[in-house]
């Protein structure tokens, strides 16, 4: 990765259904290292992911990638986002393969039959890149999921509940892949209900508590 970016949140709020969720919230995120946003359930943890994706509006307060607001630079800050929610956001009626290739294809890099087919055994999915993804267990479905990833040439990593539906193995898998992202200079936020370690990568906690 080139110049070393940074992500950082300054005196940021959030309001919902005409509460107050959080307010000034002030973190600085570094290359190489991962944000856990914990708190007790309804305090906004997933309001907060999706203001950092630009997918709900900032009330107050900033959101700055590389020290620049993010509505300035829509355009590469998606290029530096990866985005992974509570849903997988897959097509059930395509194949795995395919929808891989169709991610690829949005975020504008090519993806050749045999990356696909490497990436799937890697994630134990070896012999199901040509099966519908409709016909997959809940635990496959987050697989291939996660899978994208692997494929992301995005800096900054948005998490929400990634080890939902995941097998011990698959946990340490995720946690494995997290960290060699963070070896590269790459920045990861997320929640999780489960404290997972990744790597030697210590977490930088983020804590919302309920106002």
């Amino acid at each position: 990765m080139e110049t070393p970016a940074t992500l950082t949140l300054s005196q940021l709020a959030c309001s919902k259904g005409g509460r107050q969720l959080f307010k000034d919230v002030d973190c600085t995120l570094q290359a190489g290292h991962w944000l856990y946003v914990a708190g007790a359930n309804g305090v906004g943890k997933t309001s907060l992911l999706r203001m950092l994706c630009g997918l709900a509006p900032v009330e107050a307060g900033q959101i700055l990638w590389n020290h620049t607001p993010i509505g300035a630079q829509p355009d590469s800050y998606r290029q530096d986002l990866c985005y992974l929610g509570h849903l997988n956001a897959l097509q059930e009626s395509m194949s795995v393969q395919e929808n891989l290739m169709f991610t690829s294809a949005l975020g504008g890099t090519a993806l050749n039959e045999p990356k696909a087919r490497a990436v799937l055994e890697r994630f134990g999915l070896r012999g199901r890149s040509q099966q519908l993804v409709r016909h997959l267990s809940q635990g496959q479905k987050r697989r291939v999921a996660l899978s994208r990833l692997a494929l992301s040439s995005a800096r900054l990593w948005v998490l929400d509940e990634p080890y939902v539906a995941m097998d011990e193995a698959g946990i340490q898998m995720l946690s494995d892949l997290i960290a060699a992202h963070l070896d590269q200079g790459g920045l990861a936020v997320l929640t999780s209900h489960q404290r997972v370690p990744v790597g030697v990568h210590p977490a930088q906690l983020l804590e919302l508590k309920a106002l």
